[in-house]
């Protein structure tokens, strides 16, 4: 029981890292992870409470830096995609629609590193916030991956990292809680989810600082840079879980 708890704070720290340094990533990190050592039901809430935990403490760190308008109507145009996210989630292939997301991000991503030349916005855009903002919500009602679409328009709109990682936690805020309040109405927040997820909090709130450390010492298109080889080592790890799936 002991090393499981502590397998468990340890890999909150991992994910909380990539979260607060990212913006975004950490479930790609906990879920299979945290699967290892405790059942899929138990990891799948504790992920989300820890994800709700991570962008209450970023918002309230860095409000100043967040780009309030831009949050806004990405949250309020995922809540449009999260529908046909959830349809694709029930009627479609699972694994070759999650190949395929897979290689769209793979590709996309190594696009965006090797053009030269890529579309830059000077303001918000309301029809880019609208692909991108429902994009998210099609990937996030469908397989939890918000992050990809608004990666495209945080690059697009030239936000630093500070800017960056604060506006993904205003987005990710209400999403999350949202699905906190789902979990906890189909009785999947239990005590054993609270209990892991206390455990997690000491580890949790270094990470938090030293991943804003991080997101601070990347600057310009080096962040992004980064960015995007998550992006890529995400659909790389999407397309391996998905074959193991089907393996199974």
């Amino acid at each position: 029981m002991l090393s499981t708890v502590l397998c468990i704070i340890g890999i909150s720290f991992l994910a909380t890292l990539v979260r607060s340094t990212f913006g975004f990533g950490e479930s790609l990190v906990a879920v299979p992870l945290l699967v290892l050592f405790i059942p899929l039901n138990i990891a799948v809430p504790l992920s989300v409470l820890m994800s709700v935990f991570v962008a209450v403490v970023v918002v309230a760190q860095d409000h100043r830096e967040i780009h309030f308008n831009s949050a806004r109507w990405l949250i309020l145009y995922a809540m449009l995609g999260i529908p046909l996210g959830l349809l694709i989630l029930t009627y479609g292939n699972e694994y070759w629609v999650k190949i395929a997301l897979a290689l769209l991000i793979i590709m996309y991503s190594t696009y965006a590193m090797l053009a030269k030349n890529t579309l830059q916005l000077e303001q918000d855009n309301r029809f880019w916030l609208f692909v991108c903002g429902f994009l998210s919500g099609v990937f996030g009602g469908a397989y939890g991956i918000n992050g990809p679409p608004l990666v495209v328009y945080g690059n697009m709109r030239r936000w630093s990292a500070r800017h960056f990682r604060a506006t993904l936690q205003a987005y990710f805020l209400p999403a999350s809680f949202i699905g906190m309040i789902g979990y906890a109405i189909q009785g999947l927040l239990g005590w054993e989810v609270i209990r892991y997820f206390l455990f997690c909090i000491p580890a949790m709130v270094p990470a938090i600082y030293l991943g804003r450390y991080f997101n601070h010492k990347l600057q310009g298109n080096s962040f992004f840079r980064y960015v995007y080889w998550g992006l890529i080592l995400i659909g790389v790890l999407l397309i391996v879980f998905t074959l193991s799936g089907l393996k199974n």
